[in-house]
């Protein structure tokens, strides 16, 4: 039986479609079994929906507070009894109850070369630092943020005539490639974790 993923988004989806797209071939190893949502009208939703895969939303503001929204974002992922949960571009902080349930089973990118530049702002704070190269992480989330173990890495080379929204661009690409592959070999080949290293046999 192929693996379960549960991929949260934010956006536009376009990781999301990359995932569904690969996750169409039998190869894969993993089909996408939901995409839940922090927020309505995104179109991230529709992609799935026009993939025929269940969707959700779980809005923060319909909860009491952060940790009620957690346990009910633990709740939903677990409805599709997923063997990974891919973060797509989600732009929460998962909190104790998630990953009480979830940990060692969450995955997210961040656009530079961790433990380097982690926060919001990788690619720019790269920029800022005269790195000459950067690139994106994929990593296991835990309590911090960006702390998680390290999967995998792919640096992209800092152009001299770089700003900050031509170098994100290139990182995207890389990420995006990166995510899909390296999801699908976890799920085909299994994957373990020792501390902060994560192994891929």
């Amino acid at each position: 039986m192929p693996a379960r993923l549960v991929v949260l988004v934010s956006g536009t989806g376009s990781t999301l479609q990359a995932l569904l797209d690969a996750a169409a071939d039998p190869s894969y190893g993993a089909i996408v079994a939901a995409v839940g949502a922090d927020r309505e009208g995104i179109d991230g939703l529709p992609r799935a929906e026009r993939a025929g895969v269940p969707t959700f939303v779980c809005r923060l503001g319909d909860h009491v507070d952060r940790a009620a929204w957690d346990l009910a974002l633990a709740a939903e992922c677990a409805r599709f009894r997923p063997d990974l949960v891919v973060s797509a571009g989600f732009m929460k902080l998962a909190g104790p109850a998630f990953l009480h349930r979830f940990g060692g089973r969450f995955v997210n990118s961040h656009p530079a070369l961790l433990p380097s530049f982690p926060g919001v702002h990788g690619p720019r704070d790269a920029l800022a630092h005269g790195a000459k190269v950067s690139g994106c992480t994929l990593f296991l989330v835990d309590d911090g943020v960006d702390t998680g173990p390290i999967v995998a890495q792919r640096a992209v080379d800092v152009l001299d005539d770089d700003d900050e929204r031509s170098l994100h661009d290139r990182i995207k690409v890389a990420e995006r490639s990166m995510l899909v592959d390296v999801v699908g070999r976890m799920m085909r080949e299994g994957y373990r974790v020792n501390g902060r290293r994560v192994t891929i046999p």
